[in-house]
């Protein structure tokens, strides 16, 4: 039996005991919110404080106690048949769970979550597995992977997709990587990406192309971090100027999240910097844009007040009261207004000869 598998029937082993004192069991979880992280600028993430949530077994919480005990079993079973299964699937699943079955995914979701941190492993470790894909690459980049049945090595060349791109895989950690470009550019949006592949952006920069696809997925981010520490290479975003690209997509991938903040440590990429668009950029460019919405303005202010990357980071401190001040946003397609290429002759050569202009 492997050491997670051992601390599972541990931890269960503790319940059942308790119950045969007549003493009520508890299970206790990292508390997984921003207002329980600290940042920590020398190991470059967002890390847990300490403070728990315990799950006491009372009429109230019996269902969750229970579906909780169920999916720890069900991991269990995944760990020691070396099986994966996805977050949809562990719900189908649990409808076999008489009472303990979930109503909706967001449930099961998060009790996921919950025995992940409870272990202080990622969930694929547990043999969960997302179902979203884990990002898009393209330029000069060879991927050496292994076929699945057979084990034989196979090399993947990234600039040899035409007008395609290579999908990140769901597991990275087996992935070797071979290139001799300068930088990572880490996009947010897939028609950005486009746009740079359709025109062979990277052959010209000497750089790999990797689509986010909004919110970096941990196969992406980990995918990034890898290949950023292993080939050291820097990794510049590029995003749109909104609190969201800002906090949920950049400040995900440079530090991770709160809600993640037990096992930040493996899924941010601290050698990030943020190349834009940025207020200024607005300025500028003279970009057309768009008036920040309420949510917006939420989000920024929160951040500010908040949020301990920002805090750490005058740049970002400023640059978040400039775009409250300017009252819009703007997204990376509204370089269009000047010409469709624009980003590519103009924009990115310009921003990239001027590093000292990226945020932290």
């Amino acid at each position: 039996m492997s050491k997670l598998a051992k601390e599972i029937v541990n931890t269960a082993g503790a319940v059942r005991a308790r119950i045969q004192r007549r003493s009520k069991p508890t299970l206790s979880f990292p508390l997984r919110t921003l207002s329980n992280v600290t940042y920590h600028p020398k190991k470059g993430f967002l890390q847990l404080r300490g403070k728990k949530k315990t799950r006491t077994l009372t009429v109230a919480t019996v269902k969750t106690f229970a579906q909780t005990l169920r999916m720890m079993s069900t991991a269990k079973g995944l760990v020691e048949d070396d099986e994966i299964m996805t977050k949809r699937e562990a719900y189908y699943v649990s409808k076999n769970w008489d009472d303990a079955r979930f109503d909706e995914q967001p449930e099961s979701d998060t009790v996921i979550d919950d025995i992940e941190a409870l272990f202080q492993v990622n969930r694929e470790q547990l043999g969960f597995i997302p179902e979203e894909k884990g990002g898009e690459i393209a330029g000069k980049l060879v991927v050496v992977d292994r076929e699945s049945d057979t084990g034989k090595e196979l090399r993947i060349d990234c600039t040899k997709f035409g007008s395609g791109a290579y999908s990140i895989p769901i597991s990275v950690e087996h992935l070797k990587f071979e290139t001799k470009a300068k930088f990572i550019l880490a996009i947010e949006t897939a028609g950005m990406f486009q746009r740079l592949v359709k025109h062979g952006y990277w052959k010209h920069a000497n750089c790999i192309l990797i689509s986010m696809g909004g919110v970096p997925t941990r196969a992406c981010r980990r995918f990034i971090r890898r290949l950023a520490d292993e080939m050291k290479l820097p990794v510049y975003a590029f995003v749109d100027c909104d609190p969201y690209g800002m906090f949920n997509i950049y400040r995900t991938l440079k530090v991770g999240s709160g809600n993640a903040a037990h096992i930040n440590r493996y899924f941010c990429v601290p050698s990030a910097t943020f190349l834009g668009v940025t207020p200024q950029d607005i300025v500028d460019y003279k970009l057309p844009t768009h008036p920040l919405k309420d949510v917006d303005i939420k989000r920024a202010k929160d951040a500010i007040k908040n949020d301990p990357f920002v805090k750490h980071y005058k740049p970002w401190q400023d640059a978040i009261q400039q775009l409250l001040d300017m009252g819009v946003r703007a997204e990376q397609q509204a370089f269009a207004v000047h010409d469709l290429n624009y980003v590519i002759n103009h924009y990115l050569p310009e921003k990239l000869a001027a590093p000292k202009k990226f945020l932290p």
